[in-house]
């Protein structure tokens, strides 16, 4: 059965408010094998970044009363569940890569600051109505040197979004739905300096979703029974 809204933001709070399952649904669909952090490595030059993983209810609302109406709207029970996810442009590290909108944390910042002010950076998200629930198992990306922090807010009507310049080439708002299909899973291979990896990957929206975001995405679908 499809998984509305509210059933979605039900469950993922009650999977976030316990034992996250962690690596052992991250490792569905990590890359094989997997880049590991090299011999030796001073786990103090880890980078720490932020990502949003935002939920939201298919549901079109005035922005002049959007938060407050949405808020209260009984149409949540039976609207579809979307993520959204970016599309990097050129220009950018790992292009063409989609990935959740988020970044390197400011000094001072807290992991949710942190991913709420990098999704308005890139996506042009409004915090108005957005509401953080929980956080999902952080990752280590040895390629990038980066550890990230994958944020889960939720927000009951669909979000007016635009893309940064120079940032983010396209943005995918994605049905959860689309993401649980059994035909979404696909195994593709990769090339990098010379080696062939076997990477389960998420093929929806005309894309493949891969990587860091597909380990993510994988214990994000665990919470909802996937």
């Amino acid at each position: 059965m499809p998984v509305t809204y509210d059933e979605a933001v039900t469950r993922l709070e009650i999977g976030l408010a316990a034992e996250l399952p962690g690596e052992a649904a991250q490792l569905r669909l990590a890359p094989r094998p997997r880049h590991e952090w090299p011999s030796g490595f001073n786990p103090a030059r880890i980078r720490l970044a932020a990502g949003l993983l935002l939920v939201y209810a298919s549901l079109d609302v005035d922005d002049r009363d959007a938060p407050a109406r949405a808020a209260r709207d009984p149409r949540t029970a039976s609207a579809a569940a979307c993520i959204v996810l970016t599309v990097r442009t050129e220009t950018v590290r790992h292009a063409g890569q989609v990935s959740l909108p988020g970044g390197v944390d400011d000094p001072g910042e807290t992991f949710d600051q942190a991913a709420l002010r990098e999704a308005h950076e890139e996506v042009a998200l409004r915090d108005d109505g957005v509401r953080v629930i929980g956080a999902l198992s952080p990752l280590d990306i040895p390629v990038s040197g980066f550890r990230l922090h994958p944020i889960v807010a939720t927000l009951p009507r669909r979000p007016a979004l635009h893309p940064s310049d120079g940032e983010v080439a396209r943005i995918l708002e994605i049905d959860v739905d689309e993401l649980l299909a059994p035909s979404a899973l696909v195994e593709t291979t990769r090339v990098r300096d010379g080696r062939t990896f076997h990477v389960p990957a998420f093929r929806v929206a005309g894309v493949e979703v891969w990587g860091a975001t597909a380990m993510i995405l994988a214990e994000f679908l665990a919470l909802l029974g996937w």
